[in-house]
């Protein structure tokens, strides 16, 4: 025996066709205009979740590449890209208690360095380290392949995906930083962030000159103490023993940090204290009630058009439950057929806007999940808000 329900939900050839569906492409131009609206909420928040986590992966990208087990740094420095240098005899306690060959100097200068651009007269402020090129702290290949050339003096090596009116991508030629004509022997390939437009490296030696009215290298404030724990720095426990050693060993006014706590402490820095993180969540916030708005007054739309239709559902017996999850399936059905284009025109947006601005723009499964649920949760809220006037229905009064 057929019952009414399935009656009313089989296509043409007898198949079982969810009611939802059938409503959806009842009006095909409606669908596409209802995705459409979906759908451009849909890429505002696929925008901002992807600034926002561009903007994070490019403020850890120098941070990544540090060379270290443990990380000496000024107790009161609240942020990888400040400058709050200790006094080098930190690092020479650092060695009678870590051992010869495992602590080295990282200095660092945000603010300091004056770049003139090779093809011009302009000059820009670019972020610049220095070290000691028989130990490059840092893990990209190209900088540990190339860090003996900057044994000469007046040598640096660039980063070559620096922002273009630096003039970096060549790797090669003489410019002058701070006035002071220097050898570009180098490149390699890091890219910038919101706090720098271009990287440049150097030894220690030349950092020193560089750097206005510095002391000579032997008496310069470190940035950074970067310690090599050997086959014991893959062992987390024994990681932790030894930072607790050195910590309490050292002077109060610096901190010894494990590299993932580094990590860890400038991606909360830049997500709680940073201006970046409230600005992208507020974004998103209202991409989220720019959706909800739209689709609100799309389901809203299609259920008054469709309210005959649902009125004589409640006047055959159904019950108000199978109407509203009618109406829900109906609401995901749309958050589905506006989430899949916009989330493909997306892919584009990453794309273009990456290559021009130069940031890590990627879609990302954990990405493509959190802008989905929030598409999902838009859509059924819109349902709900709306379902009350199928519930009111009165056959009665409909016809």
């Amino acid at each position: 025996m057929v019952t009414a329900s399935q009656t009313i939900t089989r296509g043409a050839r007898g198949r079982r066709v969810p009611l939802a569906l059938r409503n959806l492409l009842a009006n095909k131009r409606r669908l596409v205009r209802s995705s459409a609206g979906i759908g451009f909420a849909v890429l505002l928040m696929l925008v901002q979740l992807g600034f926002e986590r561009g903007f994070f992966e490019s403020s850890l990208a120098m941070v990544r590449e540090v060379y270290a087990d443990l990380v000496i740094v000024s107790a009161s420095k609240y942020q990888f890209h400040s400058r709050d240098p200790f006094a080098p005899g930190v690092l020479d306690t650092a060695t009678k208690v870590i051992g010869p060959q495992s602590v080295f100097p990282l200095y660092a200068a945000w603010q300091d360095f004056s770049w003139k651009d090779p093809r011009g007269n302009q000059v820009y402020l670019v972020q610049g380290f220095g070290f000691d090129p028989d130990h490059p702290p840092f893990l990209l290949p190209e900088v540990r392949e190339q860090a003996a050339k900057l044994k000469a003096a007046d040598t640096v090596i660039v980063d070559r995906r620096a922002r273009e009116f630096l003039g970096m991508a060549s790797g090669s030629g003489d410019t002058e930083i701070n006035g002071h004509k220097v050898h570009i022997a180098g490149s390699f390939a890091l890219g910038p962030d919101f706090q720098a437009d271009g990287t440049v490296m150097m030894s220690a030696e030349t950092f020193a000159k560089l750097l206005p009215g510095s002391p000579p290298t032997a008496a310069l404030p470190v940035e950074f103490g970067t310690v090599l724990l050997g086959s014991i720095g893959s062992d987390y426990e024994a990681a932790e023993q030894e930072r607790q050693k050195l910590q309490e060993a050292l002077p109060k006014d610096v901190r010894v940090l494990t590299k993932q706590q580094l990590v860890d402490e400038e991606r909360k820095f830049q997500a709680d204290l940073s201006s970046a993180g409230p600005i992208f969540l507020m974004g998103t916030v209202v991409g989220f009630v720019v959706g909800l708005l739209i689709s609100y007054q799309i389901i809203f739309t299609d259920l008054s058009d469709q309210l005959p239709q649902y009125a004589t559902l409640k006047g055959m017996g159904y019950n108000n439950f199978y109407l509203v999850r009618v109406v829900i399936g109906q609401a995901a059905l749309s958050a589905l057929a506006g989430y899949v284009p916009a989330w493909l025109l997306c892919l584009l947006v990453y794309r273009v806007i990456g290559e021009i601005a130069l940031l890590p723009l990627h879609m990302t499964l954990s990405l493509t999940l959190l802008s989905f649920g929030l598409t999902l949760g838009m859509c059924i809220l819109s349902a709900l808000l709306a379902i009350r006037r199928v519930i009111r229905a009165d056959p009665a009064e409909v016809f």
